[in-house]
Parts: structure tokens; C-alpha cells; sequence
């Protein structure tokens, strides 16, 4: 029997991201306050927040100098917009602190209010760009197949996810998808991680032969996957696929939404993998999610694009009412300063061994293939036959059965895609924090695999 609150949400709210039919018996879990790594429900019951929310309150819950920094905003100038040259102080050091953050050239950012509108923009300006550069047929994006980008209609088609695409007419054409770089899923018998990045790496020129270089403008990847499964591209992986863009002249995009501002234990993830991508992508952990804000990185080829197409057309014909919201804009500042005063990357980067120690200790669960991550985040794959890594049906929902034993044991995590479990915590989570995460989910598969028995269930 759903509460009052619980009937009044099944009434009246759609959940992004829910079985809407199945919502409707089971109804919401309604959290109603948070400190530290903790959620607090209607009840009073805690829950350990191990995705972070939807991987970004890095700074955890009730961080007062955030409330703060947002209140004296607000009671300064509560809003105003950066069209037809308007603007204000936050946004402009703001965008003076990502310049010196960022670990690629940058001559200018633009602010949008999500990841979801970066990566939109970055396809408007790839386009653009290609337009100002008289190349009018060098406009397919190139994504790949697990990736996620977003959920307008542009970064939907970025976005490698069937979910995503199925009955919403997506993906846009112009837009491919190269194949996911899975090791535990894609590689051949006996192939290293090295020698599947090379393979995944002669693949993507294939690719990009076959449509024709002239055609092929941009591909965008996340450093480790998130929606996706969470998963860490193989070893020499990113190495081995920019020198193919080059050769074709493909710009190189990277979506540091998740792994942006210190997740990977760096400020931003490409600095971990090696990467030496053209623009950034960014948001969520920008503000530790107290505000929506995000944008992209403008280099000086792009800007004098820009610059000469605004003298062409007369105006820059692209932006949101909320780009570089000032309150937004002042939490970001906050947040940043949080991170260098307390050394909160530094701090990720410490915590990230112990981390991965419960996390690949779980492989030797029965139920679990693969358990793998880098940073404080990381994904196990829930198999049926360890040895075949062959899999449950998918419409068992084992891995959904497995996060709602872990929501009863007082952890929240998420199950995506192929049976997989995500672990993404705040930044600030203690030791001693990370060992009650693990343990709780170690619990999780446990009851899940009695479940399994109780069910009868088989590999498919």
C-alpha cells in the first residue's frame, strides 16, 4: 500500500529513466534530507548514497558554505543573462578558473545548463565550425555504442544506447556509432588489452574510410563510461585512437560530465587516461550537483570560426536563458574553491586503491564476471556462468533485483544496462564509509543469488 506522498508522486510526476507501468505498484522512494555521504527518507531511515545522486553531489549533502555561497547570490543579483553582451562577475571568473583548470588550450567557454545541452552544443558548433571552414559535407559525429551523451535530440544520437533510440526516431542521420571498448565483452580469445585498443582503434579508421574522411567531422567519448556500465576503456585505448583522427582532420570531443572535477582522482578525467582532446564537455560535479550547470570549452580555432561567422550572420545565434546563471555560477566558484582548499581531488586520488580493492574483490563472488573501475567509481557485471560469462535474461532483472536487496540494506546504487551494478560515491566518503558500501553490497549478492535459486533462473 504506496503512502499518501508516495500516491500523490505516482499521480502526478513523470520519473526520467522508470518502468512507468511497473511505477505504478511499486511508487517513489521519497528521500527527504541528506548530510555527508547519507540520504534520509520520509521515515527517517538512512541510505548510504553510493551513485553520488546520478554521479555528481562530489562534496556530499547539506554543505553549508554551497547553501551559502547560494543565498548571498541570490539576495545580490538573483539572475541575469549573458545575451547581447550582458553579464556579471560569477560568470566571469568562472570562466576564468575553467581556463586555468582545463588541461587542454582553451580560448573562451560557453555555459549551458546541463551535460545533456553541452554536448547538444558541441554537435551545433561542430557543425558551425565546419560551415565557417567552407566544408560543408564534414558533419557525422561519430559516437560509440554504450556511450552516454544525453537526452536531447542531438545528444541522444551521440548517446551508443537502445533505451535512448527506440520508438524516438534516434539516432538523427549523420550520426555512428564505433564499438564499445569492453574488454571483458569485446575482446577475442587470448587478446591483451593493448592489442583489442589497436583492433578497436583500425576499426574506427575503417570507419571512417568507408563514409569518406570529407564527411566524418567529430567523436566524442566519455573517459570511463558511465551510463554505460561504467566501464574503463582498455589499456593504450585512447593512445591508439587519436592519432586516426588526426589523420582524417576529426575533431576530438571529450563528454567529462561524470569524470569531470575529480571523480578519476585528477580535475578532469582526460588527464588520467592521456588524453589530448580538442574541447571538454562538463557539468554535474562542477557545483557538486546544488545547481544545474554545465558547458563546453571554446578553442581559438573554433572562436575565430565563430568570430567570422557572427561578422557574416550578424549575431552568434546559439544560447539558453540560464547560461551562466549567477547563482549557478557562484556555487561553481564555491565548489571549486572547496576542492582546492581541502584538497578534495587529492583526497580521491588516496582513497581510490582501497576503493578498487572492495570493488575487484567482489570478482570472486559467484554471481559476478567482472568487477572494475578507476577512481572512486566502478561496475561489476552480474553473470550467470562465470567461465562462458554467459548472462540471465534480461527480462529477469537481476541486476534491478540486485539494487533493490542493496536499497533494503540501506545503499543506494544503480543497475544499468547488461546486468551491470554502478558504484559512484561522493568525493568526500571516508574509509571507513567505502568498507559499509561494499559490505552492504556484498550483502546485496548474496541475497540476490539466493534469489536466483528461489527462481529457478538459468543463463539465457
Amino acid at each position: 500500500m504506496l503512502s499518501n506522498l508516495a500516491t500523490r508522486d505516482v499521480e502526478t510526476l513523470i520519473h526520467p529513466y522508470t518502468n512507468l507501468a511497473a511505477f505504478r505498484q511499486t511508487g517513489p522512494l521519497v528521500l527527504e534530507r541528506g548530510h555527508g555521504v547519507w540520504v534520509y527518507d520520509t521515515d527517517g531511515r538512512p541510505y548510504l548514497e553510493g551513485m553520488a545522486g546520478l554521479w555528481c553531489t562530489s562534496l556530499g549533502y547539506s554543505n553549508e558554505e554551497l547553501v551559502e555561497a547560494a543565498r548571498e547570490q541570490m539576495a545580490r543579483l538573483p539572475f541575469t543573462h549573458l545575451f547581447s553582451g550582458r553579464s556579471h562577475d560569477p560568470a566571469i571568473e568562472l570562466a576564468e578558473t575553467l581556463k586555468e583548470l582545463a588541461p587542454i588550450p582553451v580560448s573562451k567557454v560557453f555555459f549551458t545548463s546541463s551535460g545533456s545541452e553541452a554536448n547538444d552544443t558541441q554537435v551545433k558548433l561542430t557543425w558551425y565550425l565546419n560551415n565557417a571552414l567552407g566544408r560543408p559535407q564534414k558533419k557525422k559525429i561519430i559516437g560509440r555504442h554504450k556511450g552516454y551523451h544525453g537526452v536531447t535530440v542531438a545528444s541522444a544520437s551521440l548517446t551508443g544506447l537502445t533505451a535512448n533510440h527506440a520508438d524516438w526516431d534516434l539516432p538523427l542521420p549523420g550520426f555512428l556509432h564505433a564499438a564499445c571498448p569492453h574488454h571483458y565483452r569485446g575482446a577475442e580469445a587470448g587478446e591483451t588489452e593493448e592489442a583489442y585498443s589497436a583492433r578497436l582503434a583500425s576499426e574506427l579508421e575503417e570507419m571512417i574510410l568507408r563514409e569518406g574522411p570529407e564527411t566524418v567531422a567529430a567523436f566524442i567519448a566519455e573517459p570511463v563510461m558511465g551510463a554505460g556500465g561504467a566501464i574503463v576503456p582498455p589499456k593504450g585505448y585512447f593512445a591508439a585512437i587519436e592519432p586516426v583522427l588526426a589523420r582524417y582532420d576529426v575533431r576530438f570531443i571529450a563528454d567529462e560530465v561524470i569524470c569531470g572535477f575529480g571523480r578519476l582522482g585528477t580535475w578532469f578525467g582526460s588527464e588520467a587516461l592521456g588524453m589530448k582532446p580538442h574541447s571538454l564537455s562538463f557539468a554535474k560535479a562542477l557545483t557538486s550537483a546544488y545547481m544545474p550547470l554545465g558547458g563546453v570549452t571554446v578553442d581559438e580555432t573554433l572562436y575565430q570560426a565563430m568570430q567570422d561567422q557572427s561578422r557574416k550572420i550578424g549575431t552568434f545565434g546559439h544560447g539558453t536563458t540560464y547560461s551562466g546563471h549567477p547563482v549557478a555560477s557562484a556555487v561553481a566558484l564555491k565548489t571549486i574553491e572547496i576542492y582546492k582548499r581541502d584538497k578534495i581531488i587529492e583526497g580521491a586520488a588516496e582513497k581510490a586503491p582501497h576503493f578498487q580493492r572492495r570493488l575487484s574483490a567482489l570478482e570472486e563472488h559467484p554471481l559476478v564476471g567482472e568487477a572494475k573501475g578507476m577512481g572512486l567509481i566502478g561496475g561489476l557485471e552480474i553473470v550467470a556462468d562465470k567461465a562462458t560469462k554467459r548472462q540471465y535474461d534480461p527480462k529477469a532483472g537481476v541486476a534491478a533485483r540486485c539494487v533493490a536487496f542493496a536499497q533494503e540494506e540501506g545503499l543506494i546504487v544503480r543497475f544499468l544496462t547488461g546486468d551491470r551494478v554502478a558504484v559512484c560515491p561522493p568525493l568526500v566518503i571516508r574509509p571507513d564509509e567505502i568498507d559499509t558500501l561494499f559490505d552492504r553490497l556484498g550483502t546485496a549478492l548474496d541475497r540476490t543469488q539466493a534469489w536466483i535459486r528461489e527462481q529457478g533462473l538459468t543463463a539465457a
